[in-house]
This record gives C-alpha cells, structure tokens and sequence, in this order.
C-alpha cells in the first residue's frame, strides 16, 4: 500500500490524503473544506480504481474556480498513481 499527499489548487481543501494499492483508492482524507461533502466523497470513492475516479470526478467545478474538490482528488489519485509507478513517493501540487 503506497501512502500519497496531495497539496490542493484552487479549493476549500487543502489537502488530499490516498492510499493506493496497485491501481485502487482506499483511505482518502481531505484537510480543510465543507466538512458533509468531503466525509461523502471518500466513502463513495473507496475502493475505486484512478480511472473510475477520474471518468465520474474530473471537470467538476465549485462556483467560478474552475475546479473542485472532487475534481482535485481525480488530480491527486492520478499523480499518485504515476508516482507510485515510477517507484516515487512524494507530496503533489496542482501547479507543478
């Protein structure tokens, strides 16, 4: 199981924790944000794959920032997803 942090752009949130296991999100955790969507959300994401995460998650904005915070955990598990296969373990942020 690969621990991942991911420093957040544009939300409420500001960080997103993840465990994965090959390609499977378990353990999500977000710092900060409106606390009922963000205990919702990783209840509905455990046990999904990066991909599926990503199909259902990406795009979604919150008002004017072009973003969310389910948009940035699709960000997140895919970072930590190509970081845990290039054997990387580190924080990501979406400006990089």
């Amino acid at each position: 199981m690969y621990h991942y942090d991911y420093i957040t752009s544009g939300t409420c949130a500001q960080l997103i924790s993840v465990d994965l296991e090959n390609d499977i999100v378990h353990n999500i955790s977000f710092m900060g944000g409106c606390n009922g969507n963000l205990k919702a959300i990783p209840i509905l994401a455990e046990g999904m794959t990066v991909d599926n995460i990503e199909k259902l998650l990406s795009g979604i904005e919150c008002g004017r920032r072009g973003t969310s915070c389910a948009d940035q955990l699709a960000k997140a598990v895919r970072r930590a997803y190509e970081a845990q296969q290039n054997g990387e373990v580190q924080e990501f942020n979406d400006e990089d």
